[in-house]
């Protein structure tokens, strides 16, 4: 990552980087040591996991942007001014802006943004518009990204307090990124910004999903739910579309239609109740599981 960030960052870029080393014990410290500017290093006596050595290594930095990069990417030529141009161009509202990563073994898309699915949990958004599409829209706005490649301000990072250190290793991006939104911010994915990642590599990436996704949802409820309504109506015409006429509620229908062409503002009924149930079944799932 470190050759491939120092081989692709604009030459006319002012910057500095910072290296945050999370407890390390096969000799990166040593490698370390070797290093001189732009290169700063921090050492965490041991490991403080995702959201405390990306806290730890923002409260050291001096420049106006962040930019978080996660140690697996391999960096592309010009994949960092897209996302300089994208934040420039939504200017005070700029929030979070993140970058399309392709999986470095398959080239297979990762991430194109971060949506909520019809269970109202954030996954990955996975599709692209076409090439010249994106060359006409080069920008996607979206709830939140992944903290794996994430543009932000320095100022904007300080005022909310950075990531919130109470999950491990999941959730502390599209966290941040919701309270970005709460201040009426938006973020947003630079098409044209394209990198590569070795997806989850570090060993125990996955051991606290569950927890994380459970902080996640009571901090969220309603905003996940509210991301969730759409995509529930979809799944609600899916499941009931060839359903038996004396079966289905077409008046619900309708306004699950209606809500989901955008052509209704507010959801409907039947979809803030079936949403509701579902967030009720899941938190119940979810404190039997880890009580």
């Amino acid at each position: 990552m470190v050759t491939s960030l120092s081989a692709t960052v604009p030459r006319d870029l002012v910057y500095e980087i910072i290296l945050v080393d999370d407890g390390s014990t096969d000799g990166t410290r040593a490698w370390l040591e070797t290093l001189s500017a732009p290169y700063r290093v921090v050492l965490n006596e041991h490991n403080l996991g995702y959201a405390g050595a990306n806290n730890r290594g923002a409260d050291v930095a001096k420049g106006d942007f962040l930019l978080l990069l996660n140690n697996d990417l391999l960096l592309t030529p010009r994949w960092l001014e897209p996302m300089l141009s994208t934040h420039h161009g939504l200017g005070s509202k700029a929030g979070v802006i993140g970058n399309v990563q392709l999986r470095a073994d398959t080239a297979a898309v990762d991430h194109s943004g971060v949506f909520v699915n019809a269970k109202a949990k954030p996954e990955h958004e996975t599709s692209l518009p076409a090439r010249w599409l994106r060359y006409l829209r080069p920008v996607r706005l979206v709830p939140a990204v992944t903290g794996a490649c994430a543009l932000t301000t320095r100022s904007l990072w300080q005022s909310l307090g950075g990531f919130d250190e109470g999950f491990a290793n999941g959730g502390e991006d599209v966290d941040f990124c919701f309270r970005a939104v709460r201040q009426n911010r938006i973020n947003a994915v630079a098409l044209r910004s394209v990198i590569r990642h070795h997806v989850s590599a570090t060993p125990g990436r996955k051991l606290r999903d569950e927890q994380n996704s459970l902080r996640l949802a009571e901090k969220w409820r309603l905003e996940l739910e509210r991301l969730a309504y759409r995509r529930w109506c979809w799944d609600y015409l899916q499941k009931n579309w060839t359903a038996p006429q004396n079966a289905t509620d077409h008046a619900s229908a309708r306004a699950a239609l209606f809500y989901a062409l955008r052509l209704r503002a507010t959801p409907p009924a039947i979809a803030v109740a079936g949403m509701h149930a579902a967030m009720d079944r899941e938190l119940a799932r979810w404190h039997a599981l880890l009580k």
